[in-house]
């Protein structure tokens, strides 16, 4: 029997438990609006206005791929009905760039060599916290930098800014344009062109002027070497007898001297000027990890800034500087006046989705190496930054880890203020009416009332049912659990003689295989 005339007869278009992935789930869109949500996704959400930070814990396939993608579109709502009060969604799920950067850039300055697999979990080690600020800062300040220029209208997640931009950019005072500037030199992380080509892009539409004096330094230097070159001739080389204007004059020597000395004040200031910038881009260059960007590109955006700019900065920077901020409070600062330009645009917050920290290729899936990169994490201040929300999605493996640490470590993190779900879990009640609604979208019918146990016989109650699913765990498994009882069926049947719902006998058969194949995965004796 072809499982396709099955699900024809039930009026369904399409088979609801053929998705194992929520990324490639063609119903997940459909399913959004519906209450078959897991009933901790409220307390994960929280206030969309008012972002908080929530860490999860959850198998593979328990849903964590799914509740990101519905917090997504529950900031794209928000954010539609609120074009004041909107939220910046940032998607920190892809860590294999901010990795292979980091890394490269270790193995660079510790000289391990590349191909040296000994090394990996020593180097994962050496991830930081402030590696993880410089990567979310570039996700941020990209977005922004893109709804400036619009080039990522297109884009579904793309930042949208008032109408009539240029007038409110004008409007904004010019510390909070040199703040948007200094960003964009620092995290700009452009898809298509040229850094210096945003860069210039960006500094039109902030109207920032004219850079400085020291622009046209060189050449005011060299005037003055030059007239000072030109009194000393026409020192030696006036006679009597000559022009009125070519007689001898106890001036022109000391005027010579004294365009000298400002020649030399003046490529003494630029001189020093630039060393000290090229210093400064030095160290931000060697602190900044996560970020592609080059001591050159960095100085060549500063140099087109006033010095005033440029003063006080909180350069995101090892030790202390000038005004005693710290390498990590500089991080701090430097998300406020983010968070504080975010608001000018309309955005009174912003949220941070962090998932899929097993799937980076130099993770590979092992526990310990997810635990170098999530741990910097958790730390209290990090997670409790004003108008900054982060949603951590974390598989079950940290749990166990995170359980084995030191009393110490949970006051500095104090995970009981994070809003911590200690493990994602699903009922076979909440399971069956995910399933049920599953049907209902992929039903011809609108308005359809079909139900799990409608594909079941009668002597298959839905208790049976419950029970069956609640030994899944998880939806992923549950898909996989139906699919194989709709197959198993449809296998069993001929066409010549069809049979339009399951018998008692397949859903036992395929209820053990399942539950033997769920048991020893948790084991960790079978692959996912």
């Amino acid at each position: 029997m072809n499982i396709d005339s099955f699900l024809l007869h039930h009026g369904l278009n399409e088979n609801p438990f053929g998705a194992e992935e929520a990324r490639h789930d063609p119903l997940f869109g459909r399913l959004a609006d519906s209450t078959t949500t897991h009933p901790d996704f409220a307390k994960i959400l929280g206030q969309v206005d008012r972002p908080s930070t929530a860490v999860v814990f959850g198998e593979k396939g328990s849903g964590k791929t799914a509740i990101r993608l519905l917090i997504g579109q529950r900031v794209a709502e928000h954010n539609a009905q609120h074009p004041e009060q909107r939220t910046l969604l940032v998607a920190y799920d892809d860590l294999n760039p901010v990795l292979d950067r980091v890394m490269e850039r270790r193995r660079h300055r510790m000289g391990f060599h590349r191909s040296s697999k000994a090394t990996t979990d020593d180097m994962l080690a050496t991830i930081r916290l402030e590696d993880h600020q410089d990567a979310i800062l570039s996700l941020a300040a990209t977005k922004l930098i893109d709804a400036i220029l619009g080039t990522d209208e297109q884009r579904a997640e793309a930042m949208l800014l008032p109408d009539k931009l240029p007038k409110r950019l004008k409007k904004l005072p010019r510390q909070t344009r040199v703040n948007i500037a200094i960003l964009a030199a620092l995290y700009d992380q452009p898809r298509g062109g040229t850094v210096a080509h945003r860069w210039s892009q960006i500094r039109s539409k902030l109207r920032l002027g004219w850079t400085q004096p020291m622009a046209i330094a060189p050449v005011l230097g060299g005037m003055a070497a030059l007239v000072s070159l030109v009194l000393i001739i026409l020192h030696y080389f006036a006679t009597p007898d000559g022009p009125e204007w070519l007689q001898p004059s106890g001036l022109l020597l000391p005027m010579a001297g004294l365009a000298a000395a400002a020649a030399a004040v003046v490529f003494g200031v630029w001189g020093w000027r630039h060393l000290r910038l090229w210093s400064l881009c030095r160290k931000i260059h060697n602190d900044l990890l996560a970020v592609d960007r080059t001591a050159s590109d960095l100085r060549h955006m500063l140099l087109q800034l006033r010095s005033a700019d440029t003063d006080n900065q909180p350069w995101p920077i090892h030790g202390a500087g000038p005004d005693g901020v710290g390498h990590q409070d500089s991080r701090y600062q430097l998300t406020a006046r983010l968070m504080n330009i975010l608001d000018a645009f309309g955005y009174t917050g912003m949220m941070v989705l962090v998932d899929r920290v097993d799937e980076p290729t130099l993770v590979a899936g092992q526990a310990q190496r997810m635990r170098s990169i999530v741990w910097p994490m958790l730390d209290n201040k990090f997670l409790q930054q004003d108008q900054c929300g982060l949603k951590l999605l974390l598989p079950l493996e940290l749990r166990h880890l995170l359980h084995r640490e030191p009393a110490h470590f949970f006051q500095e993190a104090r995970l009981d203020k994070q809003n911590m779900i200690d493990r994602l879990t699903w009922s076979g009640a909440t399971l069956y009416d995910m399933c049920t609604w599953r049907l209902r979208v992929c039903s011809a019918e609108p308005g359809s009332k079909l139900t799990l146990s409608d594909l079941f016989d009668q002597d298959v109650t839905r208790e049976s049912l419950v029970d069956a699913l609640d030994q899944m765990h998880q939806p992923r498994d549950a898909f996989k659990f139906l699919y194989s009882i709709l197959q198993e069926h449809c296998r069993m049947i001929p066409d010549d003689h069809p049979i339009y719902r399951v018998p008692k006998l397949t859903l036992e058969t395929i209820r053990r295989q399942q539950a033997q194949r769920v048991q020893e995965l948790h084991r960790g004796l079978a692959p996912a």
